[in-house]
């Protein structure tokens, strides 16, 4: 084993990218942004669309500015967010590839459930429903007519990986999130394709996390700065399977919160958890690093927030985060509790005023206050992931002790603690940039900077990222 080095990890969040470098050794792990650049989607006249041509040049910039920090960079690992896709011909774009918050999505779902109902789904693919899962929007583009054109269906992080090196292919943990991959043998569920009227010949190799997909090409080096190829090496490229690599579980007993635009809550198991319990919950089976599964659920995230941020600004209105989150946690008077998974939160726009009419409707107390709005978000985001640690305990017979919150949420305080209240169990809080961090790892065994099973990387970062313990209060 080498005694340490350095790799990249492009990291592309739903509002936000970066490029980060890590440098790793056996009993050493470090790692900071070379780069950042925000994700803006574009809405044009058929629908919402990610301005993915822009991530890559952000990809790129971060890039060359890793590899001018460090010029011996050992390798490149891309994650990003889940179940969206580009179509190609001959290696190149069908059109800019669609959001997952786009309202087309409907039409797929009402397709796919005609054919095969979503209980035989569920066993075969392990997915809770979400509608915008790729199975459904595939479906959508079918009957658009664009996927009979396509000869490749790319996911993101894979057409980034393409963009660097010329292969085409399928990570197999983000490749799980599509509803064409079967639960059991991780591999192209091609029967159900064809019954769907979906061309399986769309659908590229599938890799594991830790193969090297190829090197950087000629054009790639030249725009980095690179001297020589640099290998992109295959990392759990669903950005939540890399945050889960990075949870500093020491035992079975804990539970993970990634808590970013989206809340992730769940356990890792060995094996997945089919049952019509399991199904009703719409709990999902995803693919994990080193063939675990990770068996959570899907809670609206800071997102509600966020958006509500954005549209108070919108209105001319000042926001500081900081301040507010103050605010929020001085709030004495009892505030709403909403469900934070009503399927109204899903689209952009007016959040504040989506809260309220859900708060009308349900006889609650409609917050009159930016401080009272913020604080019945971050309450009602507790007390859905303390439901959803219950939910997965129950259904997989675990037993949960701690809850681990990784990612963006992990910095604040307030939710950190109404979640442990709420839920009743401590929370150990971060590494916040988790994600980032399982992709560095990742790539670091690959390359011979660090070894062992998952466990031995998270004691690695447990001892780098040390967390934060909150405490449950009556």
């Amino acid at each position: 084993m080498s005694t340490s080095g350095h790799v990249a990890a492009i990291d592309l969040g739903a509002t936000s990218g970066r490029v980060m470098l890590g440098a790793v050794g056996p009993n050493s792990l470090e790692l900071h942004a070379v780069g950042r650049f925000p994700n803006q989607p574009v809405r044009t006249i058929n629908g919402l669309h990610w301005d993915l041509l822009a991530l890559y040049r952000g990809a790129v910039d971060g890039l060359r500015a890793a590899v001018a920090e460090a010029p011996d960079v050992a390798s490149i690992g891309v994650d990003s967010w889940a179940v969206d896709y580009a179509l190609l011909r001959d290696g190149r774009m069908l059109g800019t590839p669609f959001h997952y918050r786009d309202e087309r999505t409907a039409a797929g779902v009402e397709a796919v459930h005609a054919v095969t109902p979503f209980e035989e789904l569920y066993r075969r693919n392990g997915l809770q429903f979400l509608p915008f899962n790729t199975v459904y929007q595939l479906a959508a583009e079918r009957d658009g007519g664009m996927l009979s054109l396509a000869d490749t269906m790319l996911l993101v992080p894979d057409l980034i990986a393409y963009f660097l090196t010329g292969e085409a292919v399928a990570e197999r943990t983000n490749a799980s999130t599509t509803g064409l991959v079967d639960v059991i043998t991780h591999a192209w569920d091609t029967e159900l394709a064809e019954r769907l009227q979906l061309p399986a010949s769309v659908l590229p190799r599938l890799v594991d996390p830790g193969e090297r997909i190829g090197s950087t090409l000629g054009y790639v080096n030249d725009g980095i700065g690179a001297i020589s190829p640099i290998d992109v090496v295959a990392v759990g490229s669903h950005d939540t399977a890399s945050a889960v690599v990075a949870v500093p579980m020491r035992a079975e007993t804990a539970a993970y919160i990634s808590c970013g635009t989206w809340g992730l809550v769940g356990l890792e198991l060995e094996q997945p958890v089919l049952t019509d319990a399991a199904r009703q919950a719409n709990f999902t089976n995803e693919g994990g690093v080193d063939s675990r599964v990770r068996f959570l659920h899907n809670v609206m995230g800071l997102w509600l927030l966020s958006e509500s941020i954005r549209e108070w600004e919108r209105a001319g209105e000042s926001v500081e985060l900081t301040e507010l989150l103050a605010a929020a946690a001085s709030v004495t008077a009892p505030v709403a509790v909403f469900d934070a998974n009503d399927p109204r939160f899903m689209a952009p726009g007016d959040m504040p005023a989506r809260i309220a009419e859900w708060c009308r409707e349900h006889d609650q107390p409609v917050p009159s206050t930016q401080a009272e709005f913020a604080r019945s978000i971050i309450e009602s985001l507790a007390e859905a992931f303390g439901d959803a640690v219950r939910t997965a305990a129950e259904l997989s017979g675990r037993t949960v002790e701690t809850i681990h919150m990784v990612g963006g949420g992990a910095l604040n305080e307030l939710l950190c603690q109404r979640t442990a209240d709420r839920a009743g169990l401590p929370v150990l809080a971060g590494p916040v940039e988790a994600t980032a961090i399982g992709n560095v790892l990742v790539q670091a065994r690959t390359q011979g900077f660090a070894g062992g099973d998952l466990e031995s990387l998270r004691d690695l970062v447990a001892t780098a990222f040390a967390p934060r313990r909150y405490d449950p209060k009556a």
